[in-house]
């Protein structure tokens, strides 16, 4: 049995979970969406939120794809870490660059959303190299994209309210 087919249900469940959150996400933004989009540094969080989400199905389908092997699953993980990573990086640039002084803990509010890329990226590494511990890492990388887009977007929703 291929590496990949031993994590399909995980992979299912992590398709139909993140593209649930990643709806309800949007949805419970859009109550609140005038407000939201007069911060640059909330928008700019949401929509790395999403794109962490985006991330995590993008994976997990492509986990579920037949015959594509570790190797180029590690490669198609690489290329759309890459994508996520860079509305990562505006948030974070957004959120330094914000001139509001009562925005305290900038590094907090970026950290947070590195985890998953982070994790995404040494679970590519580790599948390029042929390490059976990427499917593993990358089974971590989903669900830290899940609970850093549930906190960012907790957080965004709260502090539009403030």
């Amino acid at each position: 049995m291929d590496q990949l087919d031993a994590w399909s249900e995980f992979n299912v469940a992590m398709v139909g979970a993140t593209a649930a959150l990643a709806g309800l996400v949007i949805v419970a933004s859009s109550v609140n969406i005038v407000e939201i989009i007069k911060s640059s540094t909330l928008t700019a969080r949401l929509a790395a939120a999403i794109a962490a989400l985006v991330l995590a199905i993008v994976v997990a389908g492509l986990g579920l794809m037949p015959g594509i092997g570790t190797l180029w699953y590690g490669i198609a993980i690489a290329a759309a870490t890459m994508v996520a990573g860079a509305f990562q990086v505006h948030a974070t640039i957004t959120i330094v660059r914000d001139p509001v002084p009562e925005h305290t803990g900038r590094f907090l509010k970026s950290a947070l959303g590195f985890a998953p890329v982070l994790a995404y990226t040494a679970a590519a590494a580790l599948l390029v190299l042929g390490a059976p511990g990427g499917l593993v890492i990358a089974a971590v990388a989903a669900l830290l994209a899940i609970v850093s887009a549930i906190v960012v977007s907790w957080v965004a929703l709260v502090e539009v309210l403030r």
